[in-house]
């Protein structure tokens, strides 16, 4: 089997505690680079049943793939239904340089190793250093994931709307008693600039609003630190932090912690697909423009737009979009 630019360390890593099932939905997207807004979706179910991928690559022609460490899954999966590999063969070849990075590997080092991207959206910095290199790329939202806050279970607050939630992160909310929980001061984590979760965060909550600094120890550099980080903090239920819906819901999460409702809706995948849940964005698929018709990237970026190629999203446990 063809090695595709990934390995097996970042797999086995993102991975964590589990694996597999439930991504997102709600907002639309583009075919331009680094945008998104307005495409609609099936509900998740509507896929059951389709046929089985007919594979139509060899695995020496599967293209080098990197992308978003929540994208882990999916990859392994369309590995697998394109090529015919067996899928824990497919999981033993995947491993990203995470969003940031992937963008950057692929705009504007140029690496010749790289043939698609499966990826959530660039932050504003890697977008202009895409533009600066002129580099032109082509890409399309195929699956929706959401942005969720995580607290201790011991935390009695169910739920906040996104206007407490703007409060907490710009300091202005600094107890818990505040927002009907107990007297103890709130402890917001965030990621850090290059952060996929950290991009979508300001994306879709902060906006052009104030947003406080977080010091080092509470801007962990990987989704699984800060995971770890409010789970651990101070043993003591007054952190809260931030992920992407599918990463800390099925690959990786700790004991004791549970997911916040937003505005009274909980993240499932039923809210998110059906547009209730209200903090929603794509990723996508991304490949240079141009890519050639025949070529093996060009091949399963087309496809997965495909009955069957919804159907792999969704076997992998994603939304389609």
């Amino acid at each position: 089997m063809r090695k595709t630019y990934l390995s097996r360390r970042s797999f086995l890593a993102a991975l964590g505690l589990g694996a597999a099932a439930a991504l997102l939905g709600g907002c639309g997207g583009s075919n331009s680079t680094g945008s998104s807004g307005g495409a609609g979706s099936a509900p998740a179910s509507s896929l059951a049943g389709a046929a089985e991928a007919a594979p139509f690559l060899s695995p020496e022609e599967f293209p080098g793939v990197d992308g978003s460490t929540a994208c882990i899954p999916l990859i392994a999966q369309v590995m697998a239904d394109t090529t015919g590999v067996d899928l824990t063969e497919a999981q033993s070849s995947v491993a990203v340089s995470t969003t940031a990075y992937a963008w950057e590997n692929m705009g504007v080092y140029g690496s010749t190793d790289i043939g698609l991207l499966l990826v959530y959206e660039a932050p504003d910095y890697v977008k202009e250093e895409i533009a600066a290199a002129g580099v032109e790329l082509e890409q399309k939202p195929v699956g929706r994931d959401a942005l969720v806050f995580i607290v201790n279970e011991a935390n009695p607050v169910q739920s906040l709307t996104l206007a407490q939630l703007r409060d907490i992160y710009a300091g202005r909310a600094a107890n818990w008693k505040e927002l009907g929980g107990a007297d103890a001061p709130i402890v917001a984590f965030q990621r850090g600039e290059d952060s996929g979760s950290q991009t979508l965060f300001k994306k879709l909550l902060i906006g052009d609003g104030e947003l406080m600094e977080a010091p080092t120890e509470l801007a962990p550099a990987s989704m699984g630190g800060l995971v770890d980080g409010v789970a651990a903090y101070n043993n003591s239920a007054n952190a809260i932090g931030f992920s992407v819906y599918y990463y800390v819901d099925q690959m990786y999460s700790q004991p004791g912690l549970r997911l916040l409702a937003v505005e009274g809706v909980e993240p499932t995948n039923d809210t998110i697909a059906a547009g209730e849940y209200p903090l929603c964005n794509e990723f996508y698929a991304v490949i240079r423009a141009n890519a050639a018709p025949g070529s093996p990237e060009r091949q399963v970026y087309d496809w997965l737009s495909t009955e069957a190629g919804r159907a792999c999203i969704e076997k992998a446990g994603y939304v389609p979009a």
